[in-house]
Order: structure tokens, then C-alpha cells, then sequence
């Protein structure tokens, strides 16, 4: 296994190599300045080329990206353009807030979808399952920012319950989990749709097998039959599922950050777009695609705890 993921590892570096070039030169060639966004439209074109060799952006962009590469082996990943804070600081004060949000939402997801994938195909074709799968697609078909809107409106203003907006306290306060609830439910909600679909119909194929049958006939209690012996044979589609989900929930979660004002990773990339913060959007979407490679491990190592017979080589 170790072997395995040094060889994922070193896999990882041109990925990263890949995502850098991408993303560097793609904001670079987008229309916008940020010495001019930093010096408001008034400014003089002198005071605006001053301030960009300052920030070495009058080099080629061969050359810039040689630099910031250079840089980066280093483990610098430059100074944010409009608060002259490093990079990986700025990072490293929001990324814990997009992580709760996260693993939370892929906890409602996890909770939410199993459940109801398991007892929709325990009560195949019944009223449960049509109820279930009406229910899995209108999720799966809410945008994100209009469910938010609408269980803001529902939780938040005709019924206060929860907090509108903000992130409240740490989570582990009463405060803080209330904050986290909403933005959580919209995040989780709509992937819960599609990990109820793959539930049902996993736990539909393994259920028609012949073991499952002869479980049965030896008189072995149902809910054994189904969470012992069908439920862990049919999970390795899941557990592929999830390894996407999680990296697709955390990249998600700009959004919904936007939405609830939510503290975290997916809102200060949303304004260092705006604001034209190159080395800031740079260093996040490196650590958007540490965490799909994370995630990706994360279901290998799935694979080999779900399945004895898988074995990572």
C-alpha cells in the first residue's frame, strides 16, 4: 500500500503543473486589471504602471509564471494583491470554515441518501419508492443558490428558527451549529439526490443475489440480511461516489458561501475574482485540487476496507 501512494504521489505532480498552468494564464488573459482595480478608475495611467511593475504584472507572463513557480517550490505562494498578506495565511484562516461546511453537508448527504436508498429498494416499486425517487429528483434538480434562497426564506424569515446568515461561533457552540445548518442543508441536499439514486440501485442488485436468498432461507433476521450482507456488497459504488462528492461538495460550497455569507475558502475566491487578486486565486485552486486528489484517496482506501478482496497495488 505504500508503494501505492508514493507512486499516487508523484502522480500528483503533474496534475498540480497542469492546474497551475491553467489557472495562472487564464486569469492573466481575462479582461481586468488589478493595479487599476486597486487604484480606482481616476487614477493616472502613470501612478497605474508604477504600481504594476511594482507588482512585477509589465513582465511577460512566461516570465511571471516562472517566477511564481520558483516560488511556489518553495512553498511561497505570494502575497494576496489587495491586502499584501501571504497567500497561504489568508488561505489558512478560511479554509477551516469551508471544511465544517463541507463535512457537515457530506454528513446530511451520507445520513440522508443512505437511508433513503436503503428502504426505497427494500420496498421496491411501493409508495415509500415512489416517494423516494420523486423526492431524490427534485433535490437533485434545485439549484443551488435558489434552494438557499427558499430555505432562507422558509427557516430564517416566515419561520425563525435558524440565523439567516453569517457563521455564528465555533461549531462546537450552540451558536455556530445553528449558523451551520442552513448553508449545510443547501450544499448536501442536492448531491443527497444522486447518492440516493446509486444507494437504490446498488442495494437493488446485490438484493436479487442468490446469497442474499439463502440468508433468508436460514432464517436470518431482515435487517441483519440487509445492513450485514447486502448493505457492505453494495457500498463500493457509494464509496466511489463519496470520493467524488467531497471534493465536488468543497468546490460547491462557493456558492452557497456566497449566498449565507459564509466565512470560508468560497467566498474569498469569489471577490478575489472580482478583484482581479491573482496570486490569491492562484494558491486556492491549489488547494481545491489537493483536496480532489485527497478525495480520490480517500476512496481508494474505501475500496480496501469495504471489500477484503481489493487490494491497492
Amino acid at each position: 500500500m505504500i508503494n501505492y501512494f508514493i507512486r499516487r504521489t508523484i502522480a500528483m505532480i503533474p496534475v498540480l503543473f497542469g492546474v497551475s498552468l491553467i489557472v495562472f494564464f487564464s486569469m492573466r488573459l481575462a479582461p481586468g486589471d488589478p493595479a487599476r482595480q486597486i487604484l480606482g478608475p481616476l487614477a493616472s495611467q502613470e501612478k497605474v504602471e508604477a504600481l504594476r511593475e511594482d507588482l512585477g504584472l509589465n513582465k511577460p507572463i512566461i516570465v511571471q509564471y516562472g517566477i511564481w513557480l520558483t516560488n511556489a517550490l518553495k512553498g511561497d505562494l505570494g502575497k494576496s494583491i489587495a491586502s499584501h498578506a501571504p497567500t497561504l495565511q489568508l488561505v489558512g484562516e478560511r479554509v477551516g470554515r469551508t471544511l465544517e461546511l463541507t463535512l457537515f453537508a457530506l454528513l446530511i448527504n451520507i445520513v440522508v441518501a443512505m437511508t433513503a436508498g436503503i428502504i426505497s429498494a427494500v420496498h421496491q416499486y411501493s409508495k415509500v419508492d415512489n416517494l423516494v425517487t420523486v423526492l431524490a429528483l427534485f433535490w437533485l434538480s434545485m439549484p443551488a443558490f435558489w434552494l438557499g434562497l427558499m430555505l432562507m426564506f422558509l427557516l430564517a424569515v416566515r419561520i425563525p428558527w435558524l440565523p439567516i446568515s453569517g457563521s455564528g461561533g465555533p461549531i462546537w457552540t450552540g451558536d455556530g451549529l445553528l449558523h451551520l445548518i442552513l448553508p449545510a442543508l443547501t450544499l448536501g441536499l442536492p448531491q443527497a439526490g444522486t447518492f440516493t439514486r446509486v444507494t437504490r440501485s446498488s442495494m437493488l442488485d446485490v438484493l436479487l443475489q442468490d446469497y442474499i436468498t439463502t440468508a433468508r432461507s436460514k432464517g436470518i433476521r431482515e435487517w441483519r440480511v440487509i445492513l450485514k450482507h447486502a448493505f457492505r456488497n453494495a457500498v463500493i459504488p457509494m464509496i466511489t461516489l463519496l470520493g467524488l462528492q467531497l471534493p465536488w461538495l468543497f468546490g460547491g460550497s462557493v456558492i452557497v458561501e456566497t449566498v449565507f455569507s459564509w466565512p470560508g475558502m468560497g467566498r474569498m475566491l469569489t471577490t478575489a475574482i472580482f478583484e482581479r487578486d491573482y496570486p490569491l486565486v492562484q494558491a486556492t485552486a491549489m488547494i481545491y485540487t489537493l483536496v480532489v486528489i485527497f478525495g480520490n484517496y480517500l476512496a481508494d482506501i474505501g475500496y480496501s476496507l469495504a471489500d477484503p478482496r481489493i487490494r491497492l497495488k
